[in-house]
């Protein structure tokens, strides 16, 4: 194919490369996937972001993470399959539509459940799609064809399936246990929901009067309002303080009614006066305890957080509000004893950012310990899953270890309806406790069981709850690929391969879907789980809403480019599961480490440009790759780019991919652009050596071509743009569909890079000679090599035409001995000395007049610095960041005054 474009743009400008491409690999279903293509399967499922969401930093992580991996598995020539999609997120969603209602003066119920729903669905047309439409902009490489969302068609019924069988198999119940209520959203949340706050309260102390007046006892709690709920003042059976009493009663304050006093082994005689106060309907222990002594469970709180009918003078108040006048009233009546300041954890509802409140409720929950135990032992027969990094196997196995029984009905009407009709004609219309239901996967299913079961007149109204949001995203790895049908997909990409995602929802999202997975599949559904670290901000503090220190990921891609946001936060994770630091300037919105890639990419970008000017119109297969005829630097480039292959595929095999992205970074920057490009560039320019122009140029363009393939997963979009300017193919044709470079070991030669690593020293070496000395770039000089090893010598011999280029050294000396020369620069590399005479260079004279100038006036502000921080005026009064600047400036002070006085000492 004849070139018909020879090179690339004299500038890079990432935003119309990267939008070209995102829509060329879009319409041509680059990343459309085919079971019926056969071969190694790899599928990653996408974490599903929620529908109400907009793109964060650490959505930017976790996909710049997965897209790396799937790039990289696809062009290793696995049949890939990144899936897509996102969440209903029923409580968020929710709370967006009753807030828009609130502004119109409204509430659901004025519209009704239908109406509130079509509004739902109208909104998420809408708005849900934004999200997704962020996440295209990061150029992630997912099968756009297959997008799902956790309520469409499929997935709901995958629902529905999931819940009739657990019920059937006795695994899903209804029952009336003490849940976590959020207030603010009138609904059920599970644990997971909860966020334990540490706060400021106090500890109110009062007395119980014993209903034959021979006494009191002394009980403290957080919550005095519950008081109102009591039904027993508990003591530890083996506490000889209060023997004598068990079994007696006691009288409630205020309210007036008889408890008694019972023994538990729960209760702590050390903590406390030894007497507990317990309200079975209010408090998780309590709840426990109630069991077990048969005592009553008196609710007295409504849904809102208001107080019902059962906390008396204090109904309709909210429960802040009669938290105060409870205590006023203990006051008033003599039984409070004293208020403490006191620290302690308060839960807090995730969602609704409220106190959660243990409440009876009947409500939905699934059987947990079978499941649990099911998933246990693929841990521990098969450790399957496989948890990178390997210590948060652990922390995922205690959590199996410890569940309690999951309540999955929600209070809420955006969701999947639980599946369960109630026969209200048998309780007069309603809802109740006692009311008959039957569970089925349609209203006609149901319609004919409960015919079945109660008579052709039987009426019957469905659950109005909704499932728990994380109760579809559980069935997420194989409900998308088409679960229960068994379909290609399914068959073909299940399991899959690698789950990426937080450590923060191991137990949110991964323990789930493991248990829900080995009951319904018999499998684990992925083979590995990557757990990545947190993107915190620059001064090390975790991103967060709450903080408000997060980064918008679009205000760096608007300002440097998708490839270079995506490169920084590989390259800078540490290790698997390690969290990275990026550093960031909220008044200018710049980024110190973001820059650096974009460096990075217009680094590469001129390389290409200077390589492609110097393949006269041929692309890398035109020119074929490089023969038997190589140099010395030939080798040398083509053994560190076949070293490089290896490394970078084992650390990604590894899912080390920052070491990945920092090998490559060195390899491109160091190797190629700054090396390897200028030791051939005489070759390029002298076209009279037809041979050896001709293999610096196959070398170029093969070495080229190479790089873009290894860097391609990390940054798609350059590397996609270069290489179809560098091999002119086709605009159907993709880099991404490329075979990842395969090892030669027949041209990886460490020997010979250790001896290129020692004329790179050398080369170095003189080169800052030549700038300590300020030998104008013009001049060449003499410069001599002395080591007393033979191999050393010969190995410099070789690579003498490579020193005297490089360094610009006209006569050049490699000996066995130091020569006696006046006035020279002299340095080190290894064993091996260099020294330039300066004799007719420069001025030795004026340099050293110069360099003792620059090292007095270093010196006056090292003595200015340390006078100041030697104040403690300064020290203690000024701004903390004021006084670290005069630190680091301190600092770099004495580290230049000890490099020019080395200077000064060196032009002996």
């Amino acid at each position: 194919m004849t070139a018909t474009v020879t090179n690339l743009p004299s500038l890079y400008e990432p935003f119309s490369t990267e939008a070209k491409w995102q829509k060329a690999w879009e319409e041509n279903q680059a990343f459309q996937a085919n079971p019926e293509n056969g071969g190694e399967p790899y599928c990653i499922v996408i974490p599903p972001p929620n529908v109400t969401g907009s793109l964060h930093m650490g959505h930017a992580f976790e996909s710049a993470l997965i897209d790396t991996l799937v790039r990289y598995h696809r062009m290793k020539g696995r049949n890939t399959l990144w899936l897509p999609g996102t969440d209903h997120a029923s409580i968020a969603v929710q709370a967006i539509l009753e807030k828009q209602l609130k502004a119109e003066g409204k509430t659901r119920y004025d519209l009704g459940r239908e109406k509130f729903l079509e509004r739902a669905w109208q909104w998420k047309a809408e708005s849900g799609g934004t999200i997704v439409n962020q996440l295209r902009r990061l150029g992630v490489s997912a099968d756009w064809s297959r997008e799902r969302f956790t309520m469409d068609e499929g997935l709901s019924k995958a629902v529905l399936e999931a819940f009739v069988r657990l019920y059937e198999e006795g695994l899903i119940y209804r029952g009336n246990y003490l849940v976590n209520w959020c207030p603010a959203t009138q609904s059920a949340v599970s644990d997971l929901e909860v966020e334990s706050q540490e706060v400021n309260g106090h500890l109110w102390h009062f007395r119980y009067p014993l209903s034959d007046g021979s006494g009191y006892v002394e009980v403290a709690t957080t919550r005095p309002e519950t008081m109102l709920g009591d039904t027993a003042v508990a003591v530890n059976p083996n506490d000889d303080r209060y023997k004598h009493l068990i079994g007696k009663t006691l009288t409630l304050p205020i309210l007036n009614r008889e408890i008694r006093i019972i023994a538990d082994e729960l209760v702590e005689m050390e903590f406390g006066t030894g007497c507990v106060k317990v309200t079975p309907a209010h408090d998780p222990n309590d709840f426990e305890m109630g069991k077990r002594h048969d005592l009553p469970f008196i609710n007295i709180m409504n849904k809102d957080g208001t107080l019902n009918e059962n906390a008396g003078p204090f109904q309709g108040q909210d429960r802040f509000v009669a938290r105060k006048n409870v205590v006023q009233r203990l006051e008033t009546d003599g039984v409070l004893v004293k208020v403490e300041e006191y620290k302690h954890t308060v839960p807090y509802s995730d969602r609704g950012k409220v106190p959660v409140e243990p409440l009876l409720s009947t409500q939905w929950f699934v059987k947990i310990r079978p499941l649990a135990d099911r998933t246990l032992e693929f841990l521990d027969e098969r450790n399957s899953p496989e948890f990178i990094p390997q210590r948060w196997t652990k922390v995922y196995r205690d959590w199996l270890v410890n569940l309690k029984d999951w309540c999955i009905s929600r209070q809420l009407w955006w969701g999947h309806q639980i599946p369960a009709w109630y026969a209200v004609s048998e309780t007069n219309g309603e809802i109740t406790d006692a009311t008959p239901f039957v569970v089925a996967r349609s209203a006609a299913e149901a319609q004919e069981k409960a015919t079945t079961q109660f008579g052709e007149d039987v009426k019957l109204e469905q659950d109005p709850d909704v499932l728990d949001t994380w109760f579809s995203s559980g069935l997420w790895p194989f409900s998308t690929l088409g679960w229960p049908e068994q379909t290609r997909d399914l068959e073909f990409y299940y399991p899959t391969s690698t789950l990426v995602t937080g450590f923060d929802i191991i137990f949110f999202w991964v323990a789930r879907m493991t248990m829900l997975a080995g009951h319904f599949t018999g499998q684990m559904p992925f083979k590995d789980v990557y757990i990545h670290g947190l993107v915190r901000d620059e001064n090390n503090k975790k991103m967060s809403k709450s903080a408000n220190n997060g980064i918008d990921p679009l205000i760096l891609i608007d300002k440097y480019g998708t490839d270079a946001l995506r490169y920084t936060l590989i390259k800078e994770v540490a290790g698997a599961g390690q969290d990275i630091r990026l550093e960031y300037n909220r008044k200018t919105n710049e980024s110190v480490s973001v820059e650096a890639s974009r460096n990075f990419a217009n680094k590469l970008w001129n390389a290409a440009r200077f390589v492609m000017m110097n393949l006269d119109g041929k692309t890398p297969q035109q020119l074929g790759a490089p023969n038997c005829e190589l140099e010395l630097s030939d080798r040398w480039i083509l053994s560190r780019f076949y070293q490089v292959v290896q490394q970078t595929s084992d650390y990604i095999d590894k899912y080390g991919l920052g070491e990945a992205a920092k090998g490559l970074y060195d390899f491109i920057w160091g190797d190629f652009c700054d090396w390897y490009i200028e030791l051939v560039k005489s070759r390029l320019q002298n076209k009279s050596t037809t041979a050896s122009r001709q293999v610096a140029q196959q070398t170029l363009g093969y070495v080229l071509e190479g790089i873009l393939q290894l860097l391609h997963p990390f940054m798609p979009h350059i590397t996609e743009e270069i290489w179809h300017t560098l091999t002119q193919a086709d605009t159907n044709q993709f880099l991404a569909l490329r075979s990842y470079p395969e090892v030669d070991q027949n041209l990886i030669d460490p020997e010979l890079e250790q001896r290129f690593d020692l004329l790179i020293g050398t080369i170095r070496t003189l080169r800052n000679l030549r700038a300590e000395a300020d030998i104008k770039p013009g001049v060449k000089v003499t410069a001599f090599l002395q080591s007393e090893s033979a191999h050393e010598r010969e190995i410099l011999t070789q690579g003498q035409f490579y020193i005297q280029e490089l360094a610009k050294v006209e006569t050049l000396k490699i000996t066995a001995t130091v020569e006696q020369v006046e006035s020279v620069i002299a340095g080190v590399i290894g064993t091996i000395q260099v020294l330039i005479p300066l004799t007719g260079v420069v001025d030795v004279e004026a340099l050293r007049a110069k360099l003792k100038k620059d090292i007095a006036k270093l010196e006056a502000e090292v003595t200015a610095l340390a006078t100041r921080l030697n104040n403690p005026n300064f020290v203690n009064k000024a701004p903390a960041e004021v006084v670290q600047g005069a630190r680091d400036a301190f600092a770099e002070a004495q580290t230049q005054l000890q490099i020019l006085q080395e200077r000064l000492r060196r032009l002996a």
